[in-house]
């Protein structure tokens, strides 16, 4: 596998899998370890390992060190970048959508004008 050095793509390959965003919406709540995080899904620990390592590849997860435990915790960093990135588009839609609903209020406006209701 080639390491990607882009970090947006970086982080949209790691979301891909809905696994690897179920196991950050749980870091949401707080730091836990491989076990914590296997507890939901029918995987094994080291499944589970190999996702936890796309995401710190990603740099979503960071893995910490408490004696034997090695919690992982969620980096906001990498999403905000995608927000960023998404922006643009969420404007763009919303620009749309404002289009759309001036043309329908129009369009109602016009059928009362011509003594038309909707039934």
């Amino acid at each position: 596998m080639a390491i990607n050095k882009d970090p947006l793509s970086a982080a949209f390959g790691a979301l891909a899998d809905p696994t690897r965003r179920a196991i950050l919406a749980r870091l949401v709540a707080g730091e836990a370890d491989v076990s914590e995080l296997m507890k939901p899904f029918a995987l094994s620990q080291p499944t589970v390992s190999k996702h936890l390592k796309v995401l710190e590849r990603a740099g979503l997860v960071t893995r910490g060190r408490q004696a034997q435990r090695r919690p992982r915790t969620i980096v906001t960093a990498p999403l905000k970048s995608i927000d960023e990135w998404l922006e643009s588009y969420r404007r763009l839609w919303e620009e749309k959508f404002a289009s759309l609903d001036r043309y329908l209020s129009n369009l109602q406006k016009r059928e009362k004008r011509r003594g038309r209701t909707k039934r």
